[in-house]
């Protein structure tokens, strides 16, 4: 894959030069080679609109509803483009990927649906419905302790001892170019005065890899539309890196209620694509998470999970200005333990 044109002229250069060394970095034409791709094994996810949430907001807002994707969650998308891009040999010898859930299980899904043989590193926290999901599609699971332990360690370990290609969560073209996917089906579906006037795009960030693939399609055909990445307390490594240039870190402590997106530092191809082309990123609580999953189960009649609620929790916190313009905001996952939901709805500040 090599580097493609966005819009009318290329990414910086600086991006792939100075930044990136070798790493190909992917433009809109591999969005849509992407979606073209993936489309026979992937959910095209509703986009919806509710009256209660357009008067909260003081304007329309439509969902884009990734947690309703097969594996439950947008992650799918990348892992399907990364897997078949393999060739037969590489297909053979297997695939590793590190991940706090969400991409282990969709690698897990489409290495099954492929014949491909996976093997999945996640923390020894990840949610124990994530790491059993990933079991039951015929993965191997190998646990670390994120604290204290390197996952790209183990996986470079893995790699030598296996032969097999690493699909990293951010770091991978064909990965990123197809989460792009979610903000291309969202514009396409979106009304066409909605889309003329779309005046906000808001959706989860972790390692960046989806706010950059939706930064792609966006900029191509919609740039006048502000792009904001949303992040929890504790893990606004994006937030902090826009405002400062660099890719910033996060404490080894931190903690946050968004399982899915604890990435220690912005992923560096995600955050060169990300650099020159987000209007910004905000930060959420806890507190504003938890509000926003009881908001989407009582009022919408949606599972939404911490992670993948953050962009909602944004808008209903007053993070997020709509100036009366159109809105799409991307819930990215659902897949949330029980105990964790039974306990989101239990808590007196959400």
């Amino acid at each position: 894959m090599s580097a493609v044109a966005s819009r009318a002229g290329a990414l910086p250069a600086q991006i792939t030069h100075e930044l990136l060394g070798a790493m190909d970095v992917p433009g809109f034409a591999d969005v849509l080679r992407a979606a073209h791709a993936i489309a026979p094994h992937v959910r095209r996810t509703p986009l919806l609109r509710w009256p209660a949430l357009d008067a909260l907001a003081g304007g329309p807002v439509w969902l884009k509803l990734e947690n309703l994707q097969l594996t439950g969650s947008f992650k799918l998308r990348g892992a399907f483009n990364a897997l078949l891009a393999l060739d037969a040999g590489q297909r053979a010898r297997g695939v590793v990927a590190y991940s706090t859930g969400n991409h282990g299980q969709a690698i897990a899904w489409a290495a099954r649906q492929l014949g491909v043989p996976a093997t999945i590193v996640m923390p020894v926290d990840a949610p124990r419905n994530k790491v059993e999901k990933a079991l039951a599609q015929g993965a191997k699971v190998v646990h670390y302790d994120r604290r204290k332990e390197s996952r790209e360690t183990i996986g470079l370990r893995l790699l030598a001892d296996t032969g097999a290609t690493l699909v990293p969560p951010g770091d991978h073209p064909q990965v990123l170019a197809a989460q792009g996917t979610v903000a291309l089906e969202a514009l396409q579906d979106l009304p066409a005065d909605a889309r003329a006037e779309l005046g906000l795009f808001a959706a989860p960030c972790g390692g960046g890899g989806l706010m950059a693939g939706c930064c792609l399609a966006l900029d191509a055909l919609s740039p006048w539309t502000r792009r904001i990445a949303v992040e929890p307390a504790g893990f606004d490594d994006t937030v902090r890196s826009l405002a400062s240039g660099r890719r910033e870190s996060n404490a080894a402590d931190a903690r946050s209620l968004c399982d899915a997106l604890q990435a220690a530092t912005p992923a560096e191809l995600p955050f060169a694509i990300n650099q020159p082309l987000l209007a910004g990123a905000v930060a959420v609580t806890d507190a504003e998470v938890a509000r926003a999953m009881r908001f989407a189960l009582e009022e919408l009649r949606l599972v939404v999970e911490p992670g993948g609620s953050v962009a909602l929790a944004a808008l209903l916190a007053g993070h997020l200005r709509l100036d009366g313009r159109p809105a799409v905001l991307v819930l990215s996952g659902g897949n949330v333990d029980l105990s964790v939901l039974q306990d989101v709805m239990a808590r007196q500040d959400a």
